[in-house]
Protein backbone atom coordinates (compact mmCIF):
# COMPACT_ATOMS: atom_id res chain seq x y z
CA UNK A 1 0.00 0.00 0.00
CA UNK A 2 1.22 3.50 -0.84
CA UNK A 3 0.69 6.24 1.69
CA UNK A 4 0.99 9.86 0.62
CA UNK A 5 1.45 12.81 2.92
CA UNK A 6 1.95 16.52 2.43
CA UNK A 7 5.34 17.78 3.60
CA UNK A 8 4.86 21.48 2.89
CA UNK A 9 2.83 24.01 0.95
CA UNK A 10 3.89 26.98 -1.09
CA UNK A 11 3.68 28.90 -4.36
CA UNK A 12 5.29 28.03 -7.69
CA UNK A 13 4.97 28.59 -11.42
CA UNK A 14 2.80 25.69 -12.66
CA UNK A 15 3.83 24.47 -16.13
CA UNK A 16 0.33 23.02 -16.63
CA UNK A 17 -1.65 26.12 -15.68
CA UNK A 18 1.05 28.46 -17.03
CA UNK A 19 0.49 30.87 -14.16
CA UNK A 20 1.68 31.05 -10.54
CA UNK A 21 -0.31 28.66 -8.32
CA UNK A 22 -0.22 27.16 -4.86
CA UNK A 23 1.26 23.70 -4.49
CA UNK A 24 1.81 20.85 -2.08
CA UNK A 25 5.16 19.10 -1.77
CA UNK A 26 4.12 15.50 -1.19
CA UNK A 27 5.85 12.22 -0.41
CA UNK A 28 4.53 8.81 -1.39
CA UNK A 29 5.98 5.72 0.26
CA UNK A 30 5.11 2.04 -0.01
CA UNK A 31 4.19 0.25 3.23
CA UNK A 32 3.87 -3.39 4.12
CA UNK A 33 0.38 -3.97 5.47
CA UNK A 34 -1.03 -6.45 7.93
CA UNK A 35 -4.79 -6.85 7.59
CA UNK A 36 -4.87 -3.60 5.59
CA UNK A 37 -3.06 -1.72 8.35
CA UNK A 38 0.25 -0.14 7.25
CA UNK A 39 2.94 -1.51 9.55
CA UNK A 40 6.43 -1.32 8.00
CA UNK A 41 7.67 1.24 5.46
CA UNK A 42 9.46 -0.35 2.52
CA UNK A 43 11.53 1.50 -0.05
CA UNK A 44 12.28 5.18 -0.25
CA UNK A 45 9.72 7.94 -0.36
CA UNK A 46 8.94 9.38 -3.80
CA UNK A 47 8.76 13.17 -3.50
CA UNK A 48 6.69 15.19 -5.97
CA UNK A 49 4.97 18.55 -6.33
CA UNK A 50 1.22 18.70 -6.93
CA UNK A 51 -0.52 21.81 -8.20
CA UNK A 52 -3.57 22.67 -6.09
CA UNK A 53 -5.44 23.96 -9.15
CA UNK A 54 -4.87 21.48 -12.01
CA UNK A 55 -3.78 18.54 -9.77
CA UNK A 56 -0.90 17.67 -12.13
CA UNK A 57 2.24 16.33 -10.51
CA UNK A 58 5.79 17.44 -11.20
CA UNK A 59 9.33 16.60 -10.20
CA UNK A 60 10.49 18.83 -7.28
CA UNK A 61 12.94 20.59 -9.63
CA UNK A 62 9.91 22.49 -10.96
CA UNK A 63 10.12 24.62 -7.80
CA UNK A 64 13.46 26.00 -9.02
CA UNK A 65 12.04 27.06 -12.38
CA UNK A 66 10.70 30.57 -12.76
CA UNK A 67 8.11 31.65 -15.29
CA UNK A 68 10.65 33.22 -17.65
CA UNK A 69 12.82 30.07 -17.77
CA UNK A 70 9.82 27.84 -18.30
CA UNK A 71 8.42 30.02 -21.09
CA UNK A 72 11.82 30.08 -22.84
CA UNK A 73 12.01 26.27 -22.70
CA UNK A 74 8.44 25.98 -23.99
CA UNK A 75 9.18 28.38 -26.87
CA UNK A 76 12.14 26.23 -28.00
CA UNK A 77 10.00 23.10 -27.70
CA UNK A 78 7.25 24.71 -29.79
CA UNK A 79 9.64 25.59 -32.63
CA UNK A 80 10.77 21.97 -32.79
CA UNK A 81 7.15 20.75 -32.77
CA UNK A 82 6.16 23.18 -35.54
CA UNK A 83 9.04 22.00 -37.73
CA UNK A 84 8.07 18.36 -37.14
CA UNK A 85 4.46 19.18 -38.03
CA UNK A 86 5.62 20.81 -41.29
CA UNK A 87 7.71 17.73 -42.10
CA UNK A 88 4.77 15.43 -41.44
CA UNK A 89 2.55 17.47 -43.77
CA UNK A 90 5.07 17.05 -46.58
CA UNK A 91 5.02 13.29 -45.96
CA UNK A 92 1.23 12.81 -46.18
CA UNK A 93 1.57 11.72 -49.82
CA UNK A 94 4.36 9.27 -48.95
CA UNK A 95 7.32 11.11 -50.48
CA UNK A 96 9.41 14.21 -49.99
CA UNK A 97 10.82 16.18 -52.90
CA UNK A 98 13.83 18.45 -53.28
CA UNK A 99 11.71 21.65 -53.24
CA UNK A 100 10.04 20.43 -50.02
CA UNK A 101 13.43 19.74 -48.40
CA UNK A 102 14.63 23.24 -49.34
CA UNK A 103 11.40 24.74 -48.03
CA UNK A 104 11.77 22.90 -44.71
CA UNK A 105 15.37 24.10 -44.37
CA UNK A 106 14.21 27.69 -44.95
CA UNK A 107 11.28 27.30 -42.52
CA UNK A 108 13.61 25.94 -39.83
CA UNK A 109 16.13 28.72 -40.45
CA UNK A 110 13.42 31.38 -40.20
CA UNK A 111 11.58 29.92 -37.19
CA UNK A 112 14.48 28.57 -35.17
CA UNK A 113 17.11 31.08 -36.27
CA UNK A 114 19.61 28.26 -36.75
CA UNK A 115 20.93 26.28 -39.66
CA UNK A 116 19.21 22.95 -40.22
CA UNK A 117 20.83 20.78 -42.86
CA UNK A 118 19.53 18.08 -45.18
CA UNK A 119 20.78 15.34 -42.86
CA UNK A 120 18.71 16.62 -39.95
CA UNK A 121 15.61 16.93 -42.14
CA UNK A 122 16.27 13.43 -43.49
CA UNK A 123 16.68 12.06 -39.99
CA UNK A 124 13.38 13.59 -38.85
CA UNK A 125 11.64 12.22 -41.96
CA UNK A 126 13.04 8.74 -41.29
CA UNK A 127 11.83 8.80 -37.69
CA UNK A 128 8.35 9.87 -38.81
CA UNK A 129 8.13 7.19 -41.49
CA UNK A 130 9.54 4.37 -39.34
CA UNK A 131 7.14 5.16 -36.50
CA UNK A 132 4.23 5.79 -38.90
CA UNK A 133 3.52 9.16 -37.30
CA UNK A 134 0.64 10.96 -38.99
CA UNK A 135 0.49 14.73 -39.21
CA UNK A 136 -3.03 15.04 -37.82
CA UNK A 137 -2.37 12.77 -34.82
CA UNK A 138 0.90 14.54 -34.03
CA UNK A 139 -0.63 18.02 -34.12
CA UNK A 140 -3.63 16.83 -32.12
CA UNK A 141 -1.24 15.70 -29.38
CA UNK A 142 1.20 18.62 -29.24
CA UNK A 143 -1.08 21.58 -30.04
CA UNK A 144 -2.80 21.31 -26.66
CA UNK A 145 0.07 23.39 -25.25
CA UNK A 146 0.15 25.97 -28.07
CA UNK A 147 -1.24 29.46 -27.68
CA UNK A 148 -3.06 31.23 -30.53
CA UNK A 149 0.09 32.88 -31.89
CA UNK A 150 1.91 29.53 -31.93
CA UNK A 151 -1.02 27.81 -33.67
CA UNK A 152 -0.88 30.48 -36.37
CA UNK A 153 2.90 30.09 -36.78
CA UNK A 154 2.66 26.29 -36.96
CA UNK A 155 -0.12 26.48 -39.55
CA UNK A 156 1.96 28.87 -41.64
CA UNK A 157 4.96 26.52 -41.50
CA UNK A 158 2.76 23.56 -42.51
CA UNK A 159 1.23 25.56 -45.37
CA UNK A 160 4.61 26.72 -46.71
CA UNK A 161 5.95 23.16 -46.59
CA UNK A 162 2.82 21.76 -48.28
CA UNK A 163 3.00 24.31 -51.12
CA UNK A 164 6.74 24.02 -51.76
CA UNK A 165 6.11 22.28 -55.10
CA UNK A 166 3.48 24.78 -56.21
CA UNK A 167 0.22 22.85 -56.40
CA UNK A 168 -0.86 20.85 -53.37
CA UNK A 169 -2.02 17.25 -53.65
CA UNK A 170 -5.54 16.40 -52.49
CA UNK A 171 -4.09 14.73 -49.40
CA UNK A 172 -2.25 17.88 -48.42
CA UNK A 173 -5.33 20.04 -48.98
CA UNK A 174 -7.41 17.71 -46.78
CA UNK A 175 -4.67 17.61 -44.13
CA UNK A 176 -4.46 21.41 -43.93
CA UNK A 177 -8.26 21.63 -43.70
CA UNK A 178 -8.12 19.17 -40.80
CA UNK A 179 -5.39 21.29 -39.18
CA UNK A 180 -7.66 24.33 -39.30
CA UNK A 181 -10.28 22.34 -37.42
CA UNK A 182 -7.79 20.90 -34.90
CA UNK A 183 -6.29 24.30 -34.16
CA UNK A 184 -9.74 25.82 -33.65
CA UNK A 185 -9.30 28.49 -36.30
CA UNK A 186 -12.16 30.24 -38.03
CA UNK A 187 -12.13 30.53 -41.82
CA UNK A 188 -11.11 34.19 -41.48
CA UNK A 189 -8.22 33.36 -39.10
CA UNK A 190 -7.08 30.54 -41.37
CA UNK A 191 -7.20 32.74 -44.47
CA UNK A 192 -5.40 35.59 -42.68
CA UNK A 193 -2.60 33.21 -41.54
CA UNK A 194 -2.17 31.85 -45.08
CA UNK A 195 -2.08 35.33 -46.64
CA UNK A 196 0.50 36.45 -44.05
CA UNK A 197 2.62 33.37 -44.84
CA UNK A 198 2.55 34.22 -48.55
CA UNK A 199 3.30 37.90 -47.98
Amino acid sequence: MNLTRTRERGNFYCPGCRVPQTHRLRARRPWLTLYFIPTIPIGNAEVFVQCDQCKQTWDPTVLDMDQETHEAAEAVKFLDEALRAAILVTLVDGTISEPEIQSLIEIASYMQDRDVDRDEIGHLCSIAQQNKIEAVNYVLTVSIRWNQKQKRQALQAMFLAATAEGEMTDKKVKTLAKMQELLGMTDAEYQDAIEAALG
